[in-house]
């Protein structure tokens, strides 16, 4: 593979393919920033799988995804000997994905067992998410039923009776796939999206285990081994708090089907690989999962869960996009030059730059929160409680533009499905609006303000950051005076009548707070590049603008970005992009 030229004797390629690239040899910075997330002696050993991950998703993995996005799975409904046993068809590409990401990489085991890699304890969440990034800048699609069955084990554990944790665990943490049990989760009714309270699935007991009836309208991984699913109980209250969790298994203890359906599949706009469809519960066997009436409290840890995973995707189809658009810059000339040594088009790289590396600092800042508070650090979980639905509700929206904006850099070829960019472009969109529109979970950072007091430890761990960075006084003092606006901004948006401000103050609560991580990333690790990043999130995403104003002057801060990008203390260069 490689690059592709005219014919054999042309050195200079005529559309640049950046097909064959190793994706983690090729991204400096992330393999910087591994280096200060995670402990030296996990660095050191997960280093080779890096590699290995990296040269699949810049090859072999990649042209897998993209014949499995031109292939979407059919839905069977009966036998060739006419027995009714319904199974999603799914192209030998997707199968092959299945097996590195679940069995070889072991992406949905990691954080529940050891010996993923041969480590003997589990692995972080810095560590998981990390190889997520890479992998999903290639396949998309997968990374739902891997998130799916990685939240829901989580919950199972969280939540779940010892026996019935027992019974199911050891299949949904495997890396044998023919052990392996996925799973799925089944909220979503015609009347019931974000809105749970509206839930009209019905749940009856009976015996140990309970019945449910009803249809839920999206259901990603539909032939999921397990699945939790939302219903309501019959004697329980209205609304949200007669809501209860159930574990909804697709074979009967006895081996046969259970009785619920797959209705038909959806003709999504995206995850063309993964299947999505209907289901409708006919009596379905399910077990409660947690208190009976707090199911989506329950749920809730799952949900949010998921929604870290959607900022980590969004994270990673940003950075193929803006890798792809670096590659092009690069290597294509018009009217005699180099794309990256135009003005505009580098004006353009970095407005393509900025929102990737911030969602990529914002990843590794929420997962190392989240190894606090799963050891019982009550602070980090409140601060996880607020990151999580701000990278979901800002980076998930960034992916929008920025992988639109890459196809551009493409040109025509862009738009051609052989490319990677319609399939970036298409995916990117699910991220805004899966486990709750940008509305929904603006609201859900305020709620995490009002109900967990969830800006004072962000607030508090930001002057942390801040106190450990090595910055300049004018810098210092910048980012004091925008901590306080604003904070000031989050508080009017949680008071009375503020609500109509949510969606502006979780971004500028996201903005500042990636520009501040940043900050202390570059301070950590010496790069010039990440320090200006951070400036260029102070001055254009936090501070007004005037766009009729003839400003040239962050001309340094854009040469910086290029060529020798991100300079580190020994004075080496290595790419920012």
């Amino acid at each position: 593979m490689g690059q592709r030229f005219a014919n054999a004797a042309d050195a200079t390629p005529a559309i640049p393919d950046r097909s064959g690239t190793n994706f983690f040899n090729d991204d400096a910075e992330l393999q910087s920033l591994l280096k200060l997330y995670l402990p030296e002696p996990l660095h050191a050993h997960l280093l080779p799988h890096f590699k290995r991950l990296g040269a699949l998703a810049g090859g072999p993995l990649d042209e897998l995804a993209n014949t499995a996005d031109h292939n979407a799975p059919t839905l069977e409904h009966r036998s060739r000997t006419g027995e009714d046993a319904q199974r999603i068809v799914k192209h030998p590409a997707y199968v092959e994905m299945e097996r590195l990401a679940f069995s070889e990489f072991g992406l949905a085991a990691m954080s529940h067992r050891a010996g993923v890699f041969d480590w003997p304890q589990t692995l972080p969440a810095a560590a998981k998410y990390a190889l997520t990034f890479l992998f999903v800048q290639a396949e998309f699609g997968l990374c739902c039923p891997l998130s799916m069955t990685d939240s829901l084990a989580r919950t199972l554990r969280k939540f779940g009776e010892p026996d019935l944790v027992a019974r199911y665990l050891p299949a949904l943490i495997s890396q044998d796939v023919e052990t392996l049990a996925q799973g799925a989760m089944f909220m979503t009714e015609q009347g019931a999206g974000s809105d749970v309270a509206a839930t009209a699935t019905l749940a009856h007991r009976e015996g140990d285990a309970w019945r449910l009836t009803g249809d839920k309208w999206f259901c990603s991984n539909p032939d999921a081994e397990l699945a939790m699913v939302l219903a309501r109980t019959g004697e329980a209250a209205a609304g949200i708090r007669g809501v209860s969790l159930f574990l909804l298994p697709r074979h009967r203890p006895d081996g046969s089907l259970n009785a619920y359906r797959i209705v038909r599949l959806k003709d999504k706009m995206g995850t063309r690989s993964m299947a999505s469809g209907e289901i409708r519960l006919d009596g379905a066997l399910a077990y409660l999962v947690g208190e009976e009436g707090r199911g989506f409290v329950q749920m809730a840890d799952m949900v949010n869960n998921s929604r870290l995973s959607n900022g980590v995707r969004a994270a990673g189809l940003m950075r193929r996009a803006v890798g792809e658009a670096f590659f092009i810059a690069r290597h294509r000339e018009a009217f005699g030059r180099k794309l990256i040594d135009m003005p505009l088009m580098r004006r353009q790289l970095v407005k393509l730059l900025l929102p990737s590396e911030q969602a990529r600092t914002m990843m590794f800042q929420t997962a190392e929160a989240l190894r606090r508070a799963d050891a019982g650090d009550a602070k980090a979980y409140q601060l996880v409680r607020i990151l999580t639905p701000l990278i979901k509700f800002r980076a998930c929206r960034d992916a929008r533009k920025v992988t639109g904006d890459a196809m551009e850099v493409r040109g025509g070829c862009g738009y051609i499905e052989e490319w990677s960019d319609p399939r970036l472009v298409r995916d990117a969109h699910l991220g805004s609006i899966w486990e709750g529109t940008s509305n929904i979970v603006a609201l859900d950072v305020m709620r995490a303000i009002r109900r967990e007091d969830s800006l004072t430890a962000l607030v508090a761990y930001l002057e942390g950051l801040l106190s450990e960075a090595k910055l300049d006084q004018g810098l210092r003092g910048r980012f004091a005076a925008m901590l306080v606006r604003v904070t000031a901004l989050a508080n009017v948006a949680v008071g009375d009548g503020g609500e109509a401000l949510a969606r502006r103050a979780a971004s500028a609560l996201y903005h500042l707070t990636t520009s501040v991580a940043m900050a202390w990333e570059a301070s950590q690790t010496g790069s010039l590049a990440r320090m200006r990043l951070a400036g260029l999130v102070l001055q254009h995403r936090l501070s007004p603008n005037d766009p009729l104003t003839a400003d040239l002057d962050d001309a340094d801060d854009l040469a910086a970005l290029f060529g020798t990008a991100a300079q580190t203390k020994s004075g080496a260069g290595t790419s920012v992009a």
